[in-house]
């Protein structure tokens, strides 16, 4: 592997509404993960849907800003997904949202694409778990579980992993070690779990690694878990030494949290919010994305 590896994330989107300020910045997992898995220098593309909006265009901009291939990101009729954010404290709060056009399934293109890459990112919020077994034969799975917790959900997953990665703010060190645990030996090949102010642990062949948050005064925590695990990812890429891409991943996100947005790129609010639907009611009715089978 060269100190410059080559990462593709596909799937989720949003513009991050800040409807206090009437400003919006580019965001979602896999658009953040894009964004600094090339600030630290590795390759970098994106594969996603938006609509033909000022929110779709400002996503488009700001990934080619950053030095992002965004040859693959399709333009699709109706609007681009968005999510209303409020801030308390420093912390994201998410007040509502709506997915619009950007849950899609990979196109023949897209898995041609990941035969050239050496790892593909994804998600819980992405809906092609159908899919990730197919994408592995291709390449490397780097996959975010979020919040997930349900081992039934976990372990069908985790054996394509190359990294795995939850966010676990919720857990207590012994309940994250005994998450990650479950994971490696339901098949993935590394695991992190972020554990916001108190740092991380990344699980793999070596052993445990843990290391403590970088302290800082945050002004805006959002995007600081996606920007963990892109550093983590590439490092691991690298081949970095477990603590090396931990501590890394540490500065990054404590650098995330002082600035606004995910990764920045502020525009003018540009979106009907009236649609937005609970975070509850996303997840309640949200279809996957076309199974292989049905694409």
């Amino acid at each position: 592997m060269t100190n410059e590896p080559f990462v593709l994330a596909f799937g989720d989107n949003v513009v991050d509404c800040y409807s206090d300020e009437k400003v919006m910045y580019p965001g979602g997992n896999c658009v953040n993960l894009a964004a600094f898995a090339r600030r630290a220098g590795a390759r970098s593309a994106y594969a996603g849907a938006v609509a033909d909006d000022a929110a779709g265009r400002a996503i488009r901009d700001a990934l080619a800003r950053e030095g992002v291939d965004v040859s693959r990101l399709r333009f699709l009729p109706g609007a681009t997904a968005y999510c209303v954010i409020e801030l308390q404290d420093g912390d994201r709060v998410f007040a509502g949202a709506n997915l619009g056009v950007s849950i899609i399934a990979p196109e023949t293109a897209d898995l041609e694409f990941a035969r050239q890459v050496d790892a593909l990112h994804t998600g819980r919020s992405s809906h092609i778990d159908a899919w990730i077994p197919l994408i592995a034969g291709l390449t490397r799975v780097s996959y975010d579980f979020a919040t997930i917790r349900d081992r039934a959900h976990i372990a069908p997953l985790a054996k394509h992993c190359f990294l795995a990665a939850f966010s676990g703010g919720d857990l207590g060190r012994d309940d994250a070690l005994a998450l990650a645990e479950f994971t490696r030996d339901a098949g993935a090949q590394w695991v992190l779990v972020t554990l916001g102010d108190r740092g991380a642990l990344l699980l793999g062949a070596c052993g445990l690694s843990v290391v403590p948050a970088a302290i800082v005064a945050p002004v805006d925590t959002l995007g600081a878990g996606d920007s963990f695990i892109a550093r983590t990812l590439v490092g691991l890429l690298r081949a970095e030494a477990p603590e090396e891409a931990l501590a890394a991943a540490a500065q990054t996100a404590a650098l995330t949290c002082l600035a606004k947005g995910g990764f920045g790129h502020e525009s003018p609010m540009d979106v009907d919010i009236s649609t937005a639907m609970t975070i509850d009611e996303i997840y309640r009715t949200t279809k996957p994305a076309p199974s292989p089978v049905d694409a």
